[in-house]
């Protein structure tokens, strides 16, 4: 790689071949870098580390070789400048708040986020005098009426968990340089296999690391990828707090970016055959997806992504029509094969009732705005037969239908 430009290569190519470490023993295979400190040869070049006088590795909650190779290779497939590594998606989330906001700055968020998102935005930023203001996704009018002239940020998913609801990247990076704030997206359901949000005018990108940069539900992790400017102020941040991802995670992530295309592109199409076959079936009232024609952002989805992703949402009814939690959980419970669980992003595919897990901590009337309904029932395709899939989710149609 040292002769080749990176700008020239694909994804594919850049998630195997970028930011390679390499021993004295030329090992093929990235090393892991288990330490937490470095030896120097000399006081004098301790002094001069420390100092910043003299680049290399200092300690391993800012600097580790693993962790950078990590760093490096997200952003190179991210197109970005710089990465920061974190311990968990939310320790990056709440990190780039905390380390580019200060008392009195504002947000504008879709409600469209992941639940403990909210919760960070309600219980924590406003303690320390940082507000948010939420919007729906997909309402340009909306974001630019929240805007004020303290507003530092505009925050979104998309597609949005659970919803698969889809944000005019283009738009509303347009929108907040039109008025001196950063766009900062989440790219966690698309990653850099299907959507490339710097590419569309986004300023920051957030990745929880844990789900389909992984892809196996092996590791927690998150990252940042940014301009250096804005990286080297969320750094400062991992190096003051402690927030940082653990080497052997950083070597995990390395191997899972190596094979992110093949999985996000194959773990699409099964969603996409599933969602189109759940929409025909007695007892789903509605499915979410951005793949489907008739959904809102179709053609929006279509034009910023190159595959639609692997969550799906539906919302189930029994014999009777009743759409509750009590049928939402009828379904989940009669599957055998789906792991019932909150994560996503593995090639296991997963199931999870929303209203009740990941967004069991947000108000009520927040969840009736964002459509958690107590029908509503998250689906995250992994890597199974489809076949092997819709015979397990059949159990659980059959399920509603002898309520």
């Amino acid at each position: 790689m040292a002769d080749l430009d990176p700008n020239e290569l694909d994804v594919e190519t850049l998630a195997i071949r970028t930011a390679q470490l390499r021993t004295d023993e030329m090992a093929h295979s990235d090393p892991i870098f288990l330490t937490s400190s470095f030896v120097y040869e000399n006081a004098a070049q301790a002094a001069a580390r420390f100092g910043g006088e003299e680049p290399g590795n200092i300690y391993s909650r800012f600097t580790n070789p693993t962790v950078r190779s990590f760093e490096q290779r997200l952003a190179a497939m991210e197109g970005g400048e710089a990465c920061v590594a974190f311990a968990s998606g939310m320790a990056a989330i709440s990190g780039t708040f905390f380390s580019l906001l200060a008392p009195g700055d504002h947000i504008v968020s879709s409600r469209s986020v992941f639940g403990t998102t909210n919760v960070v935005f309600d219980r924590y930023l406003k303690k320390f005098g940082i507000e948010t203001t939420l919007v729906d996704l997909s309402d340009l009018k909306a974001w630019e009426t929240a805007i004020r002239p303290e507003t530092k940020i505009l925050y979104l998913e998309t597609p949005s968990n659970p919803l698969s609801e889809v944000g005019d990247i283009r738009a509303l990076a347009k929108l907040a340089h039109d008025n001196d704030a950063l766009l900062v997206v989440d790219n966690c359901f698309c990653t850099p296999a299907l959507q490339k949000p710097l590419a569309l005018g986004a300023d920051i990108i957030i990745h929880s690391a844990t789900k389909y940069l992984d892809g196996q539900g092996r590791c927690l992790g998150g990252a940042v990828v940014g301009p250096k400017a804005e990286m080297e102020e969320v750094l400062g941040f991992v190096r003051s707090a402690g927030s940082c991802m653990s080497p052997f995670n950083a070597w995990v992530f390395l191997k899972g970016l190596e094979t992110l295309n093949l999985r996000m592109q194959a773990q699409s199409a099964r969603t996409l055959e599933l969602a189109q076959w759940l929409e025909t079936q007695p007892g789903i009232a509605r499915v979410h997806y951005a793949g489907l024609k008739n959904h809102p952002q179709y053609e929006l989805a279509s034009r910023q992504q190159s595959a639609y992703g692997a969550v799906l949402s539906i919302e189930v009814e029994d014999s009777d029509g009743r759409r509750d939690r009590q049928a939402a959980w009828r379904f989940i419970d009669a599957t055998r094969l789906i792991s019932i669980t909150a994560n996503l992003g593995d090639v296991k595919t997963t199931v999870t009732h929303p209203a009740s897990t990941t967004h069991g901590r947000v108000k009520e009337e927040e969840k009736e705005r964002s459509g958690i309904t107590e029908n509503l029932i998250r689906l995250a395709i992994g890597l199974e037969s489809v076949d092997d899939l819709k015979a397990d989710l059949e159990r659980g149609l059959k399920a509603l239908a002898s309520a």
